[in-house]
This record gives structure tokens, sequence and C-alpha cells, in this order.
């Protein structure tokens, strides 16, 4: 809309703010449970892993990405979730200025 008519309406403007409040901690705590719920599959399926000896000689196990993945999301989301916020803040007030 900004690009095509120069400006946002203000409804639009809130919304795409607004959303994430509800959206984000929904996606998250989806894709960490969807993980944990995948963990006993992954590892007895083994999965895209690498096994040694290879002309690499290089192992990996993906039951183990999963469980980095999920070390970083849990401590990693809230640090997402507040930069969203003063994101939010800092649009939303921008908005209210002009």
């Amino acid at each position: 809309m900004k690009e095509a008519f120069g400006a946002t309406p203000s409804f639009l403007l809130w919304l795409r703010y607004s959303t994430f409040l509800v959206m984000y901690p929904i996606g998250i705590s989806s894709e960490v449970g969807l993980i944990y719920l995948a963990l006993p599959h992954i590892k007895v399926s083994e999965k895209f892993c690498i096994r040694m000896p290879n002309k690499w000689n290089f192992s990996l196990d993906n039951f183990y990405i999963a469980f980095i993945a999920l070390g970083i999301y849990v401590p990693g989301s809230p640090h997402m979730y507040r930069y969203m916020l003063s994101q939010r803040k800092k649009a939303l007030s921008k908005s209210k200025r002009e």
C-alpha cells in the first residue's frame, strides 16, 4: 500500500504490527512441540544421518541437531518476542507522529 499509494492506512499498519502478539507464541510453541514429538521418530529412523566411516571422516546425527534446535528456540524465543515488541512500539509511535 505504501509503495503503491504513498501511505498505509492506520488499521493495516496496526494489524501488521499487532497480529504477531498472538501468532508468534502459537508458531513457536507449535514448532517446539512438533520437534519434541518427532524426536522418537528421528532417533529410530536415522533419516538424514551421516555415519562413519565415510570419505569425509565426518559423522552427523539429526537427533542431536533437533536437540540443538530446541536448545536455541527455548531461550531465544523471548528475546525475539521482545525485539518484535520494540519494533511494534517504534513503528506505531512513528505513525502517530506523522
